[in-house]
Formats: C-alpha cells, structure tokens, sequence
C-alpha cells in the first residue's frame, strides 16, 4: 500500500512558538514537511512504502533537497527506514528496553522477539590499571574479553564487550563456546547471583565497523551503555559496554521520588 499526501500548510508566522512575544519563531521548511510526514505515516503500518521524493515534493510544494532533509532526521531517529534500491518505508516501532539488571535474551523474549548471540571474538588480554580497579584484580592479570553481535530476529540490534576476571571463571571461555548465554552461564555453572549493577548512558556516533556489523550508515547515533556488575557477596563480576542502534531502542525506567527528611 502507498500512501496519499496532502499539502503542507505553511505554519510560520502564524502565532508565537517559542521566542519573544514580538518575534514569533519561524519554522524550517523542511520541519513543516517532516510534522506532516509524520502525520502521515502515524496510521501506516510498518513495512509500508513512504512516496517517492519527487511526489512529495509536488504535494508540499517545495524542494526535493528540503524533503530529503526532513526523511533523512526521521530515518536518523528510527521512524522510517531507507532501503537501497528500494525506497523508504514505515519502520518498526522502537524496542523499549527496561534499565534492569537482565541479560540480552530476557529483554528480547520478554518483546516476544527472537534472541540470536554471534560470538566476534573470546580471548584473554591483560587488564590496564583502570579495567583491574573494575574487576578487582591486579595490574597485568588476565581479563576474558568477549565481543558479540546480538539479534532480534535476524536484525542486528547492538555490539557489546564483556570483561571478566579470568582466575575466578576457569573454563568459561569454553563454556561460552558452547552456550553462548553469558548470565546463565554464570548463573548455572559458577552459582553467580548478580545483585546491582551501576550502569551510564551516553551517546556516540557508529564509526565504520561498527556500522556494517549493525546494518547502518557510518556516523548514525548510538547508545553507548556502559555496565559494572556486582554480585550477591559484593564481588566485581563484569565490566561490559554495549552499543545499541538508536534507530531501534530506547530505554524505560522508573523513578521514585526520596521521602522528605
């Protein structure tokens, strides 16, 4: 199914939007032409073809230039989806992951979507001053490095690495071989309970690698979670970092506000 468009209205000097009463705001062109996309495709189920530039250029009564500009941010930000060759189209919704202390597979089963873990790369390196303080092991001593690729059915969905302290995991480099599940291996295995963990979020642009593992353009936002897991007896258990596809996920969180003193 292709969709109709219907003109944009010009928006601009209609009213204060922001700025000083006297001085209303005026919108960029293509900023009218990207709300009315989205009005547009809000009722268009994903997968749906998005009409051809030069159509929507015709209907909006602009540039193909200021309508490339305004489905290339709602690309960016995940609401439409570039194929090449084939044209645009109405993405799936984001993931709304929870900030919780879970693995990768409970997150994606919990969406009812299929986990896949490919392993890169599983070796050990010696840890710097820095990822020793982390895992609570001396300067020089042995770090497992483990570099993944995660899925949700069949889609590419975020690169994470993973430390661990190797004296303290004997043989897991093997285990993981085998199951590539790294909580419930810890879990089964070594009888490691994970109980807190301190996490940050920022964001970082794909560079080039990162890019054609993950299916997107060289320089597209990522989320960059960074992760220090602690386990039930207090220990360091793992230093991972994650870099999740912005145009795919979001994160959910609950707040609760301190009772006054």
């Amino acid at each position: 199914m292709t969709a109709s468009v219907v003109p944009a209205e010009d928006t601009a000097g209609k009213g204060p939007e922001r700025g000083t009463p006297h001085e209303p705001v005026r919108l960029p062109k293509y900023y009218q032409v990207k709300k009315q996309l989205l009005e547009l495709t809000a009722s268009m189920a994903p997968g749906s073809p998005v009409p051809p530039e030069r159509e929507l250029a015709r209907s909006y009564g602009t540039s193909r230039t200021t309508v490339r500009q305004a489905l290339a941010e709602l690309v960016i930000e995940g609401r439409l989806l570039r194929m090449q060759g084939k044209g645009t189209f109405v993405a799936k919704p984001k993931v709304a992951q929870a900030l919780e202390l879970a693995s990768y597979t409970e997150g994606m089963r919990a969406h009812g979507l299929h986990p896949l873990t490919r392993i890169l790369d599983i070796g050990y390196v010696a840890a710097d001053e820095q990822l020793a303080s982390l895992l609570g092991i001396r300067p020089g001593g042995r770090a497992l490095r483990i570099h993944r690729l995660r899925l949700a059915d069949g889609e590419p969905m975020s690169i994470d690495t993973s430390h661990l302290p190797a004296r303290r995991f004997p043989g897991l480099r093997k285990q993981l071989e085998r199951h590539a599940a790294l909580y419930e291996t810890l879990r089964t295995v070594y009888g490691i309970q994970l109980a807190e963990a301190e996490e940050t979020i920022e964001t970082v642009l794909a560079d080039p690698h990162d890019a054609r593992l993950l299916g997107v353009d060289p320089g597209s936002p990522l989320l960059l979670l960074s992760r220090h897991a602690i386990d039930s007896i207090g220990e360091p258990v793992e230093w991972a970092q994650s870099w999740y596809r912005g145009d795919r996920y979001k994160f959910v969180t609950r707040l609760r506000r301190a009772p006054a003193p």
